[in-house]
């Protein structure tokens, strides 16, 4: 059964202690727990689309939905309005904003500029700890594939890229690049069992893992421009052939940059 916006806001609230702590004060929650859960619940209501893109909301709605004060939820949907998720109209509430074909050759170009350089530098970072994190996601992924289980498989898919691009040392960059992966799955698509297999998919991961795991730093970051180009040009062709006909998709000015050099 589905969880409701209220029931994903407050599911990971911390439960009280079996023993009572010393002090005779007790802790307040902190707001920013609070504040995280909030738009971690709008985020994936707009992503699984219990909140329709083009539909319009008041903060008040939303807030007495989620049973908290409005403060948490404007400040979360002000965070997804900077992501392109939502858009605020004035005097009349937030808009859910559906994800365009112009919007994922954006994505994917940012990804592209961002990634292909990270992963370049997080091989030379690697740590082995993190080395091993990044086989434990991969075996995962692998183990979820031939499960066919798609939606557990992207979970450990996202989770690799994410270990590799904190490996670069830039969490803000990690970061931006996890809320880009949101605008595709807010859009609904996915290439799995449509333009590719998921055994495909595992393949292209598995090009970037070995030569990770050689040390090899330029041909890491070439086949992850490999695996984001290829998933760029299935999926914007096999959502354009769903709407208007053929869409050219130019991202090869994204190559700019990203030549291999001897220092970072």
């Amino acid at each position: 059964m589905a969880l409701s916006l209220h029931d994903r806001a407050w599911s990971a609230v911390p439960r009280k202690p079996c023993h009572p702590a010393a002090a005779p004060v007790k802790p307040l929650r902190p707001a920013s727990t609070v504040n995280a859960q909030v738009l971690d619940a709008l985020r994936a209501a707009v992503i699984t689309g219990e909140l329709p893109a083009g539909t319009l909301h008041s903060v008040a709605t939303l807030a007495g939905q989620l049973g908290v004060s409005r403060t948490p939820v404007r400040e979360a949907l002000i965070k997804l309005g900077q992501q392109g998720m939502v858009r605020f109209e004035r005097n009349r509430g937030v808009r859910i904003l559906q994800t365009s074909l112009h919007d994922l050759e954006e994505v994917f170009a940012l990804r592209l500029l961002l990634e292909v350089p990270a992963t370049r530098r997080a091989v030379r970072l690697l740590t082995a700890a993190t080395r091993r994190e990044l086989r434990r996601a991969f075996a995962a992924m692998e183990s979820a594939a031939a499960a066919e289980d798609e939606f557990r498989m992207w979970e450990h898919d996202r989770r690799f890229h994410r270990v590799l691009l904190e490996a670069s040392g830039n969490g803000r960059l990690a970061e931006y690049v996890d809320s880009l992966r949101d605008m595709v799955l807010r859009r609904g698509v996915s290439t799995a069992h449509q333009s590719r297999s998921l055994a495909g998919i595992v393949a292209e991961h598995r090009a970037v893992l070995e030569r990770v795991q050689d040390g090899d730093a330029d041909g890491a970051a070439e086949a992850m421009r490999a695996h984001i180009l290829h998933t760029a040009e299935l999926l914007v062709a096999q959502e354009a052939g769903a709407e208007a006909g053929p869409v050219d998709v130019d991202l090869g000015w994204t190559c700019v940059g990203n030549s291999p050099s001897g220092s970072d």
